[in-house]
This record gives C-alpha cells, sequence and structure tokens, in this order.
C-alpha cells in the first residue's frame, strides 16, 4: 500500500465534534456533504470556521459546478469542492473555472474570512478541484475529464455507477464490470498525474481499493463511526460480539456517495 494514501471521513450533518474526532483518529480529510447532507451554506461555513486550526483537509462536495455555491464554500474556508454526476470534459472545465479567479475563471471575489488574506495568488493555491465519475458515460469520457487543466483529482462514486451500469449497490465493489470500470478509472488519472479517489464506505472497501491504486479514500461518514463505536461498547459491556447490523458491515460499501 502507497505511502501516500490518504483516508477521509465524511460528514452528512451538522456537528460539533464529528471532524475533530475524525482528525484525532488520524484522517487526513473529511468531505463535508451538500448533496445528500443536511447542509446549507450557513452550515457548511460554520463548520469550516471551527475547523480552521484543526489539522484535516476540508472538501465540500456540492450537486453541481454552478459557480455562485462553489465560490461561497471557497469563500468560507473550504480547502476543496467535489462536483458531483460529471459526465464531460466540458462540467470538468466549469467546476475548475467556478473555483479560479480572472482571467482563468470565473469565480468572484468575496472575502468573507478575515484570516484567509486577500491576496488571490495565495488563495487560488489553496484550493483544489475534484469531480465525481459515477455514470457509464462519466466512464465513457473519463480519459477526456482527467486531461482537463487544473484537475486536482477524480473521485469515483461505487453506488451511482452501479446504478447506471444496473447493478444493485450492495454489489458495487464486487461485480467486475463495476470493479474493471474504477480500474480503469483509476488508471487514467494516475496517467494524468493527478489523484484516483473514490468512496469506499468500509475499512476493508479501503484496504482493497488502496491495492488498486486509489490513493484518497473515503472510509466511512460520522454516522457510521457513531453506530460502530457505539455497537462495539454495547457488546463490550453486554460481554456478546456486536451484530454487523449494528457495526455497518452489512450495509452497501460506501454509505452516502
Amino acid at each position: 500500500m502507497s505511502a501516500a494514501v490518504r483516508w477521509g471521513g465524511w460528514i452528512t450533518g451538522p456537528t460539533a465534534i464529528g471532524p475533530e474526532e475524525f482528525a484525532r483518529a488520524g484522517y487526513q480529510y473529511v468531505g463535508i456533504d451538500t448533496q445528500h447532507g443536511y447542509f446549507d451554506d450557513a452550515g457548511a461555513a460554520r463548520l469550516l470556521r471551527r475547523l480552521s486550526g484543526v489539522p484535516i483537509t476540508t472538501l465540500v462536495r456540492l450537486p453541481s459546478a454552478d459557480p455562485a455555491p462553489i465560490g461561497r464554500v471557497l469563500d468560507a474556508g473550504a480547502d476543496g469542492v467535489i462536483i458531483a454526476l460529471v459526465e464531460s470534459a466540458e462540467q470538468a472545465a466549469d467546476a475548475v473555472a467556478a473555483a479560479c479567479y480572472p482571467p482563468t475563471g470565473v469565480r468572484s471575489f468575496g472575502p468573507l474570512r478575515a484570516d484567509l488574506g486577500t491576496d488571490l495568488a495565495t488563495l487560488a493555491t489553496r484550493t483544489s478541484v475534484y469531480v465525481m465519475i459515477e455514470t457509464v458515460r462519466g466512464v465513457q469520457a473519463a480519459a477526456e475529464i482527467c486531461a482537463v487543466p487544473g484537475l486536482a483529482g477524480v473521485y469515483v462514486g461505487p453506488a451511482d455507477l452501479a446504478i447506471s451500469m444496473g447493478v444493485a449497490v450492495a454489489d458495487g465493489l464486487t461485480d467486475t464490470r463495476v470493479l474493471g470500470a474504477i480500474d480503469d478509472i483509476q488508471a487514467l488519472a494516475t496517467a494524468a498525474g493527478i489523484t484516483p479517489g473514490i468512496h469506499a464506505g468500509t475499512g476493508a472497501a479501503g484496504r482493497m481499493l488502496a491495492a488498486r491504486g486509489y490513493t484518497m479514500l473515503t472510509l466511512a461518514a460520522e454516522s457510521q463511526a457513531l453506530r460502530r463505536g457505539a455497537a462495539e461498547f454495547l457488546a463490550e459491556a453486554a460481554g456478546t460480539e456486536p451484530s454487523q447490523t449494528a457495526t455497518g458491515q452489512t450495509k452497501p460499501a460506501g454509505g452516502y456517495q
């Protein structure tokens, strides 16, 4: 397993300590989910402000390459964005443009955080853009997507990818067709010199996908981590084994994708 692998957690709702506990456990990043999670702009901004002194990278997932929401979360202090359901190089280029100031992009200047400064070059260097490949159309355009200038990486959503291929979500990380597409995306991203990322959903899946060359892997949402820890404490007290259902081991790999 590569020493360059980064492990991440996932945040789906307002929380006071979730990302801090991921950081304490040794995770390198957290994804803050405004697509399937319970965050509005204000909630995401409050969490990003709280994390300004926590040694963990913050990435916000957004449902599209709309420049306004991308600009707002970056103004609020996000280190990067993950854009869902990208199916073409044009969409990927739009996402990069939304995160960059003119003349290379279309981001509007909005200095909401005094601690981030106002130097455009400095602000630009702290912004990373990842796009999600999670459909058959996205896989077909993966080579062109990976070649988009300014892209930091691609991020695979195995659940939606499985659905788009007519495969049950629970089989997303075992079906040979889905795994073939996952391997193809990894190879294309690596060849292009950008980060191959993926939503693993469990530690076992993360280990398997890291062995397949992925270097940015989300292991669990905060609800999964809490449920698993709570089940293990209860089983320890009762002198029993925690059930797979309680620990989340029977859930489809990936959780929120």
